[in-house]
This record gives structure tokens, C-alpha cells and sequence, in this order.
């Protein structure tokens, strides 16, 4: 999820090799800037009896955690307090599923190198208002076991100092305080596992010191495989300041009101649009139930279905013409294919074994139900 949608984005890299044989470092192309006024733009590194040059005028100096709101698994903590340690900087907000499904490799990764100088910070910048809700993201990060410092970025400060515009996005920031990598959405894993072994070996040269950092790739077993070329519908949004086109009714968006939607007998559904029936409040970021009942039908491309949704109410998930039972039933939908909404978070709807096309329907009943995007995996 992110801002232009794009999930599955690797920036390009350009390789840069360090002379004494360390492994091979990566910077991002849109990083790739003199830094102005650096005075000294070579820094040494003593391998042994070799000495390493590493011209880092062509590196950005990260910037500084900004406007900071709230700390999880942390001390109040800057860059500047973790100077001398690699720090992986990873934008996420906790109802974006390209983040969740990056989550088992940053656990992976803090397991193994936090004691060889690694550290990571999750920068959690809201994409809806009820993530700014020092709770919520909380019990996020309680449910997804992140033992890793969490920072609330609720005004985008710190994301606004990176000139970011991507979730997620990860960070690689050298015990020196220089952006040696950036990567942007899901994938990558292993090019940046070697990037973050290339650092501490760096930063233990630097130190003088000698350390084994372990150069096996890392396979979390609870990590999701996701086939991007096989999945072909986007992301939908409900609240009108995002969708674009998205919506299948004819009486489309009205910013703002409460519109009563229709789907009429045997309308043909368009594939990739979101079809309403009842009475719904549109809002900036999401659609709100007014009456007692209502239904959102949609036909997709895809293996998973995800909404992001709170407020109150039950729903009750069909398919295909049938009811969702079975191996194909999501992960918060029981076994008589019933959802329970009881949190603003993201529910997991559909979990296919193969990619296809599916026609997906779900009756709502509960006022004040809140709905507020569909992704898919």
C-alpha cells in the first residue's frame, strides 16, 4: 500500500565495491547526491594491515527522526543517540498488507544482527486517521510480535524529511549516519540481508574490532510468497480523496452525504469496481453503513482478499455464488463464513490456494460499519 499504490517496486541500485574484497554495498539512484559542503568525503577503515578509502560524498546523510508522537519498545530514541550502529529505517503503517508481509523478515533480521550492531527502527507513518491512535498501532505491534523500537510519525515529519512517499520503504543508514541503500515495497529480501551483512562488517573495521556476521539469507518460515504478475486488481479505496473511478454504482461519489446505492437485478458487474447497495456516508478516507443492512459486491483478479474496516458490525462472506467455507475462507472468517468486526484493523476475507477470478459478496448488518479499502494478494 502506498501513496501511488505501487507495491512491488525495487528501486534501481548501483553497485559500489569496496577495494579490500568487504562484499558489495548498494545506493539508491534518487539518493545519489554529493553532499554539499562535506568536508571530508573519504572515511578510512583499517582491515588488518590493509587501510579501505570509501568516497562518501556521493552518499545522502539520513536525516533525523522529526516530530516523533509516541514510542513503542523504546526510550524516546534519535539517529543521533545510535551513532555507530547500522540502523535500518522501515516506513510502515499496521493496516497495509505489503507491510505485514514484510514484518517476518525484519523480525528475522533483528533476531540475528541486533547484537552485531544492527538496529531497526519502524517508523509507523499513518495512511488513515485511526492509525494515528497510539493504541491501535500498540496492539498492532503486539499482535505481529515486533520486538524491534517503533516510532510514531503521526505528522509525517520523519517521512517528510525523507522525501517519501512509499509504503513500505526500508532505509539502510551506515554506523556513520550515510543512506548506503533504499529499498521501496515488498521483495528484495535477500539483496538487502547482504547489504545489512556488508555494514556491520564495515562498522566492525571501523571499530577495529572482529566480528562474525553470519552470511546465510534468512527464510522466515511465517512469510508469505506473492506472485505481483498474477495479481490483477489494484488496491480500492472508499473514501473519496483517494478513489479514482473505483466505485461501479452510477451514483458515484458525493463527498460528504449519505447516498443510497442500488445494484439492480442482473447488473452486469464490472470487474475491479466497487458495487453498493444501502445507505453509506461517504467520507474522505472511507464509506460509513447508515442503514441496517448492506451489501458490497465486487469482482476481482487475485489469490487473497484483504479490507481494511472498523466501527461495528457483522458480515457474512460469500463467493461465486456460495458460501465461503472451507480452505478458501480467510483467516477472520469462521467456519459458517461470518466475520465479526471489533477493531479498526485489516481483516483478512480470502485466502484462495490459486489466483483466479472470483465474484465476492458481503452482507453487512450493523449502522456505523466502516469500510475503508480492498487489497489483494
Amino acid at each position: 500500500m502506498n501513496t501511488d499504490n505501487l507495491s512491488a517496486l525495487v528501486v534501481g541500485i548501483g553497485v559500489v565495491a569496496l577495494i579490500a574484497g568487504f562484499g558489495v554495498y548498494f545506493n539508491s539512484p534518487e539518493l545519489n547526491k554529493a553532499v554539499s559542503g562535506q568536508q571530508e568525503n573519504f572515511k578510512h577503515a583499517n582491515i588488518g594491515n590493509a587501510t579501505v578509502q570509501i568516497d562518501k560524498s556521493q552518499f545522502r546523510l539520513a536525516p533525523e527522526l522529526a516530530k516523533i508522537s509516541g514510542y513503542i519498545n523504546t526510550n524516546p530514541i534519535t539517529l543521533a543517540d545510535l551513532k555507530g550502529k547500522v540502523v535500518l529505517v522501515d516506513f510502515w503503517t499496521y493496516s497495509c498488507i505489503n507491510c505485514i508481509r514484510t514484518i517476518p523478515y525484519l523480525d528475522a533480521w533483528h533476531e540475528k544482527y541486533a547484537d552485531k550492531g544492527l538496529v531497526i527502527i519502524g517508523v509507523h507513518t499513518p495512511e488513515f486517521e485511526f492509525e494515528k491512535d497510539y493504541n491501535n498501532v500498540k496492539a498492532a505491534v503486539e499482535k505481529f510480535e515486533i520486538k524491534y523500537p517503533v516510532v510514531l510519525d503521526n505528522d509525517k515529519g520523519t517521512w517528510n524529511a525523507y522525501e517519501n512517499r512509499y509504503w513500505p520503504h526500508k532505509y539502510l543508514i551506515d554506523n556513520e549516519g550515510y543512506i548506503r541503500n533504499d529499498h521501496i515495497g515488498e521483495g528484495g529480501y535477500a539483496e538487502t540481508e547482504k547489504v545489512i551483512q556488508s555494514l556491520l562488517s564495515e562498522r566492525a573495521a571501523y571499530m577495529g574490532v572482529n566480528a562474525t556476521i553470519d552470511k546465510s539469507i534468512s527464510n522466515p518460515e511465517n512469510a508469505q510468497s506473492v506472485d505481483f504478475g498474477q495479481i490483477y486488481t489494484p488496491e480500492l479505496y472508499f473514501g473519496y480523496q483517494f478513489a479514482r473511478a473505483q466505485l461501479g454504482n452510477p451514483e458515484g461519489f458525493k463527498p460528504d452525504q449519505i447516498v443510497t446505492y442500488t445494484i439492480p437485478e442482473n447488473a452486469t458487474i464490472a470487474p475491479n469496481r466497487i458495487y453498493l447497495d444501502g445507505d453509506w456516508r461517504n467520507n474522505a478516507d472511507h464509506m460509513e453503513l447508515q442503514s441496517g443492512e448492506g451489501r458490497i459486491v465486487l469482482s476481482y483478479s487475485a489469490k487473497a482478499v484483504n479490507i481494511v474496516a472498523g466501527g461495528s458490525g457483522d458480515l457474512y462472506i460469500s463467493e461465486d455464488g456460495s458460501n465461503l467455507t472451507g480452505s478458501s475462507r480467510g483467516l477472520d472468517v469462521s467456519e459458517k463464513g461470518a466475520v465479526s468486526i471489533d477493531g479498526q484493523k485489516l481483516y483478512n476475507l480470502v485466502m484462495h490456494e490459486q489466483y483466479g477470478k472470483h465474484q465476492l459478496v458481503i452482507d453487512v448488518t450493523g449502522k456505523e460499519f466502516q469500510i475503508y479499502t480492498f487489497t489483494f494478494g
